[in-house]
């Protein structure tokens, strides 16, 4: 299949696309400034995209390396506080800067920060995909980081790929964009080996696809081949198709689908199917029993409300498993909202009077029928 039909068709259907953003295609490597007419041809592709009803998220690298050159942080491996210190500094001028190329187009931005807590705690990563939910459904485009700031080693990503992988499948999107100094994935090292072969299409990631991936070759980039097989196949697995391409031209999304070259690794399933199998397979840690008009209404595809639900059983806590019982047996089950003693709290009531109960106003649902299977 070539890659010109291929990201045509794949970018042509998809409804939401996650594109991350190399430190090397943002900041030059000799003088430490960031690519303002490159970041002006990424912002006409966002806002080209937009305009056909697709939502995008950024995953951008760069805080560090902005941040290091006003600093006045030598080239080369940082400590972490030295690292930290020019996060700190370069994420006020990353945020920045993807404010002055996209406000003019008519996009807002939001600046999202995350550590590898925040996918991993239930809590936390239905907080994140909340959130960017709203963001998305406002028109705004996510421009999200590792939150460099604060995260040490064991609570990091690594690597932007990764994350951007993780991004993809908390949001369901369809397509990940992987904007590289390198225009595919190879067989070998094209730059060592001068017969190494670049692969439009790979359908299944096997061991033999994951032996050939290297090691970094950029001064500025943290990722290698081997962190975007990894991203391939946390997005592929749960229904993301997703690409490798050379980002540093100045409209990259418009050369993917004019046909530049790439290579593809192709989704599993489509992210709502492959979303609802992970929640099947999860032991559910409690029981939410509802009446016969909210039974109803999730088989209509609605939200799970409180006010529709008649007994809660079992201990959990937000973000876990749990059965959804109807008048007349099993229902489905979905990732709760509120821990167990909340929602024992707020059954029966609808959501004006949460603050009341909670002291606070919360979510106005239980389970969100994006959460749920049914």
């Amino acid at each position: 299949m070539a890659a010109v039909t291929t990201s045509r068709e794949i970018l042509g259907a998809a409804k939401r696309i996650v594109i991350k953003i190399g430190s090397a295609l943002l900041v030059d490597r000799n003088t430490g400034e960031l690519r303002e007419d490159w970041l002006l041809g990424l912002a006409s592709d966002v806002a080209e995209a937009k305009a056909g009803g697709v939502d995008v998220i950024l995953v951008s690298s760069g805080s560090i390396a902005l941040g290091r050159n006003v600093l006045g942080l030598p080239k080369g491996d940082l400590a972490l506080e030295q690292s930290q210190a020019a996060a700190a500094v370069g994420q006020i001028r990353l945020a920045r800067a993807y404010e002055n190329v996209l406000s003019p187009l008519g996009i807002t931005t939001a600046q999202v920060l995350v550590t590898l807590e925040d996918s991993n705690d239930r809590r936390r990563y239905l907080n994140s995909r909340a959130t960017l939910a709203q963001l998305l459904s406002l028109g705004a485009v996510p421009i999200v980081n590792e939150n460099d700031t604060v995260a040490t080693d064991e609570i990091r990503f690594g690597d932007n790929d990764r994350l951007a992988a993780q991004v993809a499948v908390t949001t369901g999107a369809d397509a990940l964009v992987l904007l590289s100094d390198v225009d595919g994935f190879y067989s070998a090292n094209p730059g060592i080996d001068p017969s190494a072969k670049r692969f439009d299409v790979i359908d299944a990631i096997t061991p033999a696809i994951e032996a050939m991936a290297g090691d970094p070759t950029s001064g500025l980039s943290k990722g290698g081949m081997k962190t975007k097989v990894l991203a391939a196949k946390t997005a592929t697995g749960s229904g993301c198709a997703m690409v490798i391409s050379e980002g540093s031209i100045l409209r990259p999304i418009q050369a993917l689908l004019q046909g530049a070259n790439c290579t593809w690794f192709t989704a599993q399933d489509d992210p709502q199917t492959a979303r609802k199998r992970w929640i099947t397979a999860m032991k559910p840690q409690g029981k939410i029993t509802v009446d016969a008009g909210a039974a109803n209404a999730l088989r209509g595809g609605k939200s799970l409300l409180p006010a529709g639900v008649a007994d809660v059983q079992g201990t959990f806590g937000r973000g876990e498993p749990v059965e959804i019982v109807g008048p007349n047996g099993p229902i489905g089950c979905g990732l709760v909202r509120y821990t167990s003693a909340e929602a024992q709290q707020i059954k029966g009531l609808a959501s004006h009077q949460f603050a009341e109960v909670l002291g606070y106003s919360g979510r106005a649902a239980l389970i969100h029928r994006d959460d749920m299977v049914v």
